[in-house]
């Protein structure tokens, strides 16, 4: 992070906010206005500065929003209170088919292994840390290590970051492991079993920059044997539409996180639908909290889009949309 001497103190800039909190430059403007929070200092030319105290709210904020807080519920609040709350999600009993197979319940990696590759990342150690992901690859399977591994993994490293035991280029190498082998794993199931339909266009829109999620997801659609499209993150809508209708894609994927505006993710997701040929499905899966209250409005239909809540339940989704392309036929 790029920080610079403001009278005694050191500050941060907006973008400095933007790069370590995930929480876009709109998104903190908007919360200093409506909830007075953050409160930045401003510079000689007027520019917002940030300074530590502000960093370290900021963090357990987005950590909150994530977990399913609303944003109007924790934002004004001082840190001590903050502090209070519970950043952990509901641990839920996690399910899957491994490669398509039978239902077995996941079995996560010891908290001590979880340790182990925490220590690896915090000493820069690629290599190990690389070859132990590989390992539990082999051993469990793509399902399995998605679920098992990187999934209380991802929690641990965010845990690790708002304590600011983990720099952002820390947790950024941690996303670049671990996206590099997903895409090596899915160009092997890819491989190994004949595409089939639905064909899956996976993006986020502008202003989401997270992909970690998206690229998850596309591994479990790999494994039930879709073809997917991968657009990468913050593909405007018009692009969305153009790529659906070049490669005739069923389905439209979109990845959220809980910091996105909800009233913004509606309208888009909105429009969209507008503009989608009949018979193109969107899905969607994060955090946001728009994604799961009931549509408002008269143009909405409660059909609008599909709210996919695990990873787990892709396989559920996948196989319910091929039934009902098979009935009607």
């Amino acid at each position: 992070m790029t920080n610079s001497s403001f009278g005694s103190a050191t500050w941060h800039t907006i973008g400095d906010i933007e790069r370590d909190t995930g929480l876009s430059k709109d998104t903190l403007r908007v919360w200093e206005r409506r909830y007075g929070f953050p409160d930045p200092g401003r510079d000689a030319l007027g520019e917002r500065r940030y300074d530590d105290a502000h960093l370290a709210r900021l963090r357990h904020i987005r950590r909150l929003i994530d977990a399913g807080h609303r944003p109007g519920q924790v934002v004004a609040l001082p840190l001590e209170a903050l502090l209070e709350l519970n950043t952990q999600p509901a641990a839920v009993r996690i399910q899957t088919r491994a490669g398509g197979a039978s239902v077995a319940e996941s079995t996560p990696v010891a908290r001590e292994e979880l340790q182990a590759w925490m220590q690896m990342l915090q000493r820069y150690d690629a290599r190990s840390l690389r070859e132990a992901l590989a390992r539990m690859l082999q051993e469990r399977g793509l399902a399995g290590l998605l679920l098992d591994g990187v999934a209380p993994m991802n929690e641990l490293v965010g845990d690790a970051w708002l304590a600011g035991r983990l720099a952002v280029h820390q947790e950024h190498l941690y996303s670049e492991i671990v996206q590099s082998l997903l895409r090596q794993a899915i160009a092997q199931v890819n491989l190994a079993r004949p595409l089939a339909a639905p064909r899956v266009l996976l993006t986020t829109l502008p202003g989401e920059e997270h992909g970690l999620g998206l690229l998850m997801a596309e591994c479990f659609l790999a494994l039930e044997g879709c073809e997917t499209v991968p657009l990468g993150v913050q593909t405007p809508l018009s692009d969305i539409v153009n790529a659906v209708s070049v490669s005739g894609a069923h389905i439209v994927a979109l990845g959220f996180t809980a910091a996105q505006n909800p009233r913004d993710v509606i309208g888009a997701l909105d429009q969209l639908q507008s503009r989608l040929l009949p018979g193109v499905k969107i899905w969607t899966g994060g955090q946001c909290p728009a994604l799961t209250r009931a549509p408002r409005g008269q143009n909405r239909s409660p059909a609008a889009f599909h709210h996919i809540a695990r990873l787990q339940d892709i396989p559920i989704a996948v196989a319910l949309w091929r039934s009902l392309v098979h009935a009607a036929r």
